[in-house]
């Protein structure tokens, strides 16, 4: 799909529902409401219209009231508006009767995102995720799209003619449609979690320490890698701008380097669908050595955002892996103390300030004392050469008067040859040698 241009673009009002039986985290607020137009622009679209409605509870039938139906029916006509988008998640019934009662397309939040996400996967396996999550999604709203044909295939022998059945059936055969289309989509992206366990695997192997780059939408995600490794990422200022995980490596010291990969951005009521889907890229979190949490210290937000991405931290299982807290845009932070502590840093990603701390804090955090150094192996001693193949990383070996070998070796293994180590590593000192 491509994005539209701006002769087409959806003019969309939007609405909220506060009300005191929702939970907090479900309900609509001016905040959420601003996020929500920040989504119909990166869609393609734009806001003309806000209306944020308060009770005690959802209306069963069109979730915010019939007199607030009509009020947005007008706000639709007067501003001549194709798209009313909910900022709360709506049953398949009450989207169905809003479009009836509003004569313009009704979507929510959740649905805005999955089309966002279509716009912007451009792997196969982007595609494929967002793909099995927009299924999911349609899935149970399936009923309420031929549920003029239900209705009237339900009234028995005074149905009108060429209604009795096919309604039902085509309902009937969508739904297996879909469902085979789901298996499929969940098959293939199983051998994707395959695939990347093998990789997985092979880092571990090879002890590549891997670092994940996580945070809000938006808060500078991309910015930060391509400042750290040049990896060349486009970084706008948009939301959902990156989807496709991106790895590159970071060399830390010159015997540390580790892989380091930017994920797509969480956001509030980000649809469990695709979170689910999503896993198959998001399960890195659960495996990587540590976890860069990005946030956006110039919103007024940040401590929203922030509770918001630990949630899906721990949705996701990672809750356990060491993370660094990553402020950035200080260079715009309006308050007086900028965060501060053992696990956190402040950081401009755009100026590049603050990032030889970052790096440093993450070198401590990763680098495992490796030491490369050079031996001289007596012939005698050969069989220490399959040892240090097994516990070291051999970088290169001359056979000449003694085995030269240069590796990468930790300091349990200088240990068991530290008798032949000719430089790269020097035994610590006694106190009494100070």
């Amino acid at each position: 799909m491509t994005e539209q241009t701006n002769d087409t673009r959806n003019r969309a009002v939007l609405v909220g529902l506060s009300a005191h039986s929702l939970p907090r985290e479900d309900n609509a607020s001016e905040t959420s409401l601003e996020e929500l137009a920040a989504l119909v622009e990166t869609a393609g679209g734009e806001c003309v219209g806000m209306l944020l409605q308060n009770r005690d509870a959802p209306e069963a039938r069109t979730f915010i009231g019939e007199g607030k139906v009509e009020e947005v029916a007008q706000l639709v006509q007067a501003q001549q508006a194709d798209l009313v988008v909910f900022d709360n998640e709506l049953s398949p019934s009450q989207q169905r009767v809003l479009t009836e009662e509003m004569g313009v397309q009704v979507i929510d939040r959740a649905g805005l995102i999955l089309d966002i996400f279509a716009q912007r996967a451009r792997t196969k396996e982007g595609r494929l995720q967002v793909e099995l999550a927009q299924y999911q999604y349609l899935l149970p709203r399936l009923t309420g799209m031929w549920g003029h044909l239900v209705r009237q295939t339900a009234s028995g022998g005074k149905s009108p003619i060429g209604t009795r059945g096919p309604g039902e059936t085509q309902l009937e055969t969508d739904r297996r449609h879909i469902r085979r289309k789901i298996a499929k989509l969940t098959q293939d992206l199983e051998e994707v979690r395959r695939v990347r366990a093998v990789q997985r695997d092979r880092r571990e192997k090879n002890e590549v320490p891997v670092v994940a780059i996580v945070g809000y939408t938006n808060a500078g995600k991309s910015t930060l890698l391509n400042a750290l490794t040049d990896a060349g990422i486009p970084a706008r200022n948009r939301l959902f701008d990156t989807l496709d995980t991106t790895t590159r490596t970071l060399e830390l010291s010159d015997t540390c380097t580790v892989l380091i990969s930017d994920t797509v951005g969480f956001i509030r009521k980000l649809p469990h669908h695709l979170v689910e889907a999503f896993k198959a890229t998001l399960e890195e979190l659960a495996y990587a050595d540590l976890i860069l949490h990005v946030i956006d210290a110039s919103n007024p937000e940040w401590r929203e955002q922030a509770a918001v991405v630990e949630g899906l931290i721990t949705q996701l299982g990672a809750q356990a892996t060491p993370r660094l807290e990553v402020f950035n845009k200080s260079d715009v932070y309006v308050g007086e103390i900028r965060p501060h502590g053992e696990d956190i840093v402040s950081i401009s990603a755009k100026t590049g300030e603050g990032l030889p701390e970052l790096l440093e804090k993450i070198r401590r955090r990763l680098d495992t004392g490796v030491h490369r150094v050079t031996l001289s192996l007596p012939y005698d001693k050969g069989g220490l050469l399959d040892m240090l193949y097994r516990q070291a990383k051999v970088e290169t070996v001359e056979y000449g008067e003694t085995i030269q070998v240069e590796a990468l070796c930790s300091e349990k293994t200088i240990g068991q040859v530290k008798a032949y180590v000719t430089g790269g590593w020097q035994p610590p000192k006694e106190f009494w040698e100070d």
